[in-house]
């Protein structure tokens, strides 16, 4: 069973009763009057400055300002004395567990984690709000560790603004652990959706129609999700000659992977599909296949750095729409991959690049080989640069039509077509000079009318 680093605390979705307990927790951690430290010289004075460094869903850093209204909140990670990390991952449930990482500036030796956990149920309002506290949680602790406090009423007062004492709180209190709830449904978790578009104009009408289903169970030993999906899309276009263009065509898929925590650093599996793809020239299409994944870091640490080989292998069963260009109607074929990946979230920013290739056991030459890759790095106070490229080199599409698609087909993007290879890139730089004081919100002209601007 996989575990937590000692250092990490769980923030509950209860609310706030939790969290004091949790504040409770971290202010005794620090083993010493807080008041009894020496007094920290900030890099902006007496007051903490804080750096907020997230690209995850629920990342409002409006809302955080302006809750969160005793701190400085400053642009530029050089002018701040501690730097929040903020990411995130989905739960077997749905929800989110979001981890907040607390490091101090260079000359001060310090870092904390605190996760919280959002409960799919969890309006944004809800999740902002218990954010706000878990955040202001790891600040207290940061600056009752290192004398940002010159009173006792400094320190009351803004543990009152953190999670203000509500009447009926019991100290005792605790997060009760998964393994002393009682789940009637064994931790299994099942969605149903569906939604359907009309939309056109004059000489254009589009209507699509899609629904979907899914059943996921997750443990720390087990991850299995099943999924299935159902779509109609239906299109009209009016053409010069008079004449109209029209294509309609529904496909569906089932898809399934079963995972199992093997080890520390092991994990096996089973992924399979069912599926129509008409791009694709696939009328029925299904594959079960086998794999193992190693990965160099314990999976906890995966929102911030992540280094895992991947590989699968297994048959896979077509049947087509129209006879392919290898002059099958259909066939069962062997194939097998791999995927290295590796990715980094640190104070510099954050780089990631991922190598997969594949290919069909029957004849090697038929292969896929892609690379992708993006970084975001600070260079200095303000100036960072981006960058984020992807090629990939194609020669294993067995499935394409013999036929080939129509000049219809080929402008809309209808129909799969031969290539081999394909890429992109982006790169871009940002540079930010002025002040480095992040405090204010002001929402006037933020909107109505004004969708333009």
């Amino acid at each position: 069973m996989l575990t937590r680093p000692a250092a990490a605390h769980i923030v509950s979705a209860a609310g706030v009763h939790r969290l004091l307990v949790v504040l409770s927790l971290v202010v005794v951690a620090c083993a010493t009057d807080p008041l009894s430290a020496q007094q920290t010289e900030g890099v902006n004075g007496n007051r903490l400055s804080v750096f907020l460094d997230c690209a995850t869903r629920g990342c409002n850093r409006e809302y955080f300002r302006t809750e969160l209204t005793w701190v400085n909140w400053v642009r530029v990670p050089e002018s701040a004395d501690v730097h929040v990390i903020m990411t995130s991952q989905t739960t077997g449930a749905g929800g989110r567990e979001y981890q907040l990482d607390f490091m101090g500036r260079e000359d001060v030796e310090y870092e904390e984690q605190l996760l919280y956990q959002a409960p799919p149920t969890a309006t944004d309002r809800e999740t902002l709000d218990e954010l706000v506290y878990t955040i202001g949680v790891g600040l207290l602790h940061f600056a009752t560790v290192h004398g940002f406090f010159e009173t006792a009423e400094d320190f009351h007062e803004i543990a009152g603004m953190v999670a203000p004492v509500t009447e009926g709180f019991d100290p005792a209190e605790r997060v009760v652990a998964q393994e002393e709830v009682d789940d009637p449904w064994n931790f299994w978790v099942f969605r149903l959706g569906g939604r359907t578009e009309l939309n056109g104009e004059q000489t254009r009408r589009t209507n699509q129609i899609n629904g979907n289903a899914s059943a996921s169970r997750v443990t720390p030993t087990w991850k299995m999700n099943f999924r299935a999906n159902l779509e109609f899309n239906h299109r009209e276009i009016d053409l010069a000659n008079d004449s109209t263009f029209s294509d309609q065509r529904t496909d569906w898929g089932f898809s399934e992977l079963i995972a199992y925590s093997l080890a520390d650093h092991w994990s096996i599996g089973i992924e399979g599909e069912a599926r129509k793809i008409v791009r694709f020239n696939q009328t029925f299409r299904v594959e079960l296949t086998p794999a193992l994944e190693y990965s160099f870091f314990p999976y906890e640490e995966a929102t911030r750095r992540s280094f895992t080989v991947f590989y699968q292998i297994g048959p896979a069963y077509r049947r087509y729409i129209e006879k392919t260009v290898h002059g099958q109607l259909e066939e069962t074929r062997w194939e097998q991959a791999i995927e290295i990946e590796i990715s980094q979230r640190q104070q510099w920013g954050d780089a990631s690049i991922r190598l997969q290739g594949s290919h069909f056991l029957h004849d090697t030459e038929l292969y896929n080989v892609s690379m992708r890759g993006d970084v975001d790095f600070r260079i200095t106070r303000g100036l960072s640069v981006s960058g984020e490229a992807n090629i990939s080199w194609v020669n294993d599409q067995i499935y394409l039509s013999a036929e080939g698609a129509t000049d219809a087909e080929a402008l809309l993007n209808l129909q799969q077509r031969a290539q081999d290879f394909n890429y992109g890139i982006e790169v871009g730089f940002s540079f930010q000079f002025g002040s480095i004081y992040n405090n204010v919100v002001n929402n006037r002209f933020g909107g109505g009318f004004g969708w333009w601007r």
